[in-house]
């Protein structure tokens, strides 16, 4: 997940993507799945400052998600202010939101660097009766109006599925995220049961990368010494692993073009344009787009919702996707994230082909 400057160790979030939702103003979710409880949720009465608190900006996923905030705010009528970075930094995050808390705003839109620690500024905010919307990671405690995410159980086994099918047996690697994480832990453990379950011919070695891209390439280097028989490789994260990964592949002369001898089938996470760009060059064969744009469109749309007091209940919504109940009692709102690979890389709905 989160990430640092050049030089110092990455952490990315992760992240995933999906097809570019249509400009139009939204009807507040699929019949059955809203309910208007006015004044229940926030003191804000639909109006009022709007904080916008990242995890990090150097992933082009997360860079992407800031440069969609500001666009989807307008066209939500939410008035936010400028986003505020927390550069990786789960303590720095909490500052951050008590900051802005204490700035006076009436909604926080927060994508978690740390699932048990958001707890503490969810806190913060609830006394102050400032309802939250989740963006990317669901807290492990704590009250949000609505966590914004997609299946991140599905990425793992999308990826699972992907290689399975291309690897008839071998090892392949799954370069993980942080498993403080619950993306992290969602992705891993979702792709570990799905080759135990479905491929047991493959045999899994795990590297533990933190979303660090340093780690990711010192751990893969030794990994690819011991084993340079390797066959495939999940990252769960390609705005941080992908570059590291293929300059390591490159240095040991293991980087070949899709569909050549000795080629390593690679499946990421993700959905950024650096990804569809190798997909196109053979380098790896797909990702999982995550919607950095409906992460930033949806955040909006749910915190003004909840500023207007209204609630929401399981069902599906009317934007292609199913709001779910988690163990922990929150809601979720799962917004689909598609398979891309060389057959799909040039949709022009995928939001990676729409940055430039």
């Amino acid at each position: 997940m989160p990430g640092r400057t050049a030089g110092k160790r990455t952490r990315v979030r992760i992240i995933g993507a999906v097809a570019v939702a249509a400009s139009a103003s939204l009807a507040l979710a699929a019949c059955g799945s809203t309910k208007d409880t006015a004044g229940s949720t926030g003191e804000g009465g639909g109006t009022g400052k709007v904080g916008v608190v990242l995890p990090l900006l150097t992933s082009p996923f997360w860079q992407s998600y800031n440069d969609y905030v500001p666009r989807m705010a307008t066209s939500q009528g939410v008035d936010a202010l400028k986003t505020v970075n927390s550069n990786s930094d789960p303590s720095q995050q909490i500052t951050d939101i008590n900051n802005e808390l204490n700035q006076g705003v009436k909604g926080l839109v927060v994508a978690p660097l740390d699932s048990a620690a958001i707890e503490a500024g969810l806190d913060q905010a609830e006394r102050k009766g400032v309802p939250v919307v989740a963006v990317d990671v669901a807290p492990d405690k704590g009250k949000v109006a609505m966590v914004v995410r997609a299946n991140n159980v599905s990425y793992g086994e999308k990826a699972c599925q992907y290689l399975g099918e291309h690897i008839t047996s071998g090892k392949v690697v799954q370069i993980m995220g942080d498993l403080a994480s619950v993306n992290g832990r969602d992705r891993s453990e979702a792709f570990r049961a799905c080759v135990k379950k479905n491929f047991p011919k493959l045999k899994v070695l795990e590297i533990p990368a933190k979303w660090e891209s340093d780690t990711a390439a010192s751990q893969l280097s030794t990994l690819l010494n011991a084993n340079p028989d390797l066959k495939g490789i999940y990252m769960q994260a390609g705005g941080v692993y992908l570059a590291p990964t293929l300059q390591t592949l490159k240095s040991k002369g293991m980087l070949k073009k899709a569909g050549t001898a000795g080629h390593i089938a690679i499946v990421s996470n993700d959905g950024i344009p650096q990804e569809f760009d190798a997909i196109r060059k053979g380098e790896i064969d797909a990702t999982v787009s995550q919607p950095a744009d409906l992460y930033a469109r949806y955040g909006m749309y749910y915190i003004k919702a909840a500023m207007e007091g209204k609630t929401f209940k399981p069902g599906p919504t009317d934007h292609d996707s199913t709001i779910v109940k988690l163990p922990n009692g929150l809601l979720e709102d799962q917004l689909p994230a598609p398979l891309v690979t060389k057959d799909n890389v040039d949709d022009p709905k995928l939001w990676g082909n729409t940055v430039k």
